[in-house]
């Protein structure tokens, strides 16, 4: 009986595995829940620190020191601040039977609530 070459059941077991894919926003949503898990602040520090430090030498040059605390405050206040105008604006884009948050509903925010400069 003559011998035959044994060649592999799987053509895949010599090559690595392919990588899982996942379905089209399922790793978005895991993002979000992730973010709105977390307790910690979401912007960089030392970015916000500069911003406040450029507004405050436009407003004033009076005022050239803060105490930690105070920017850490004053950071927690504004993370808040932006929260509640997302969250108003994503209402906004529900009532407009959407679900994108765009530009208008930011807007359209801001004038309800009274937040940011006048129109």
């Amino acid at each position: 009986m003559a011998r035959v070459k044994q060649t592999p059941r799987n053509a895949r077991e010599n090559q690595e595995r392919k990588k899982r894919r996942n379905k089209p926003g399922t790793v978005v949503l895991h993002e979000i829940r992730k973010w709105q898990k977390a307790v910690k602040l979401i912007i960089p520090y030392a970015p916000f620190v500069r911003l406040v430090r450029e507004i405050t030498n436009q407003v004033s040059s009076l005022v050239t020191r803060w105490t930690p605390g105070a920017l850490i405050s004053l950071q927690e206040a504004a993370e808040d601040c932006l929260v509640r105008m997302f969250e108003a604006g994503w209402l906004c884009a529900l009532h407009a039977k959407r679900v994108t948050l765009m530009k208008k509903d930011i807007e359209l925010t801001r004038r309800l609530t009274g937040i940011g400069r006048p129109w």
